[in-house]
């Protein structure tokens, strides 16, 4: 893939992620300068601030799943504020979105210092996530229970 492929990639999936905000009740914004965030994500009425990365990869076709894969930088991983990042992965596999796999900043961390998951090289981590029959791994872990997971993302009505 292209370089200029992969901005326009990259953009699609963020937009893709700030919709479902919305569609949530959140509001967006994205930031001018970026440094670590894609998307800031606010509630309105009490001013609830979520920092949001998403990252973004085409399918490689398995057997009976798909993959795909997604670096992200050790130093802003471990850079652990009061305000935790939440990792959004997405593929894009047979032109549709695959599900979001949505896991905060502390949790990616510590599967991957506790769990070997991803590897480590000139200071990014690789992580491949297969999606097989409505399960999703990542370094032989279970990501299922956070496909989707929009729980620090509650629906607001207005």
């Amino acid at each position: 893939m292209t370089k200029k492929f992969n901005q326009y990639l990259g953009k699609a999936g963020q937009l893709n992620v700030m919709s479902e905000f919305l569609m949530l009740g959140w509001n967006v914004a994205i930031p001018e300068v970026d440094i670590g965030d894609d998307i800031l994500v606010v509630q309105d009425d009490n001013g609830t601030l979520r920092r949001v990365q998403v990252k973004t990869s085409t399918s490689t076709v398995r057997k009976e799943s798909f993959s795909g894969q997604f670096s992200v930088s050790v130093k802003n991983l471990r850079n652990v504020s009061n305000i935790l990042v939440h990792y959004i992965f997405l593929i894009r596999h047979n032109d549709e979105w695959s599900k979001p796999v949505i896991i905060r900043q502390d949790y990616l961390l510590d599967q991957f210092e506790n769990n070997a998951v991803g590897s480590e090289a000139k200071g990014n981590i690789t992580f491949y996530f297969s999606y097989t029959n409505g399960r999703v791994e990542c370094s032989g872990q279970d990501f299922t229970k956070y496909v989707k997971d929009f729980t620090d993302f509650p629906k607001i009505e207005h």
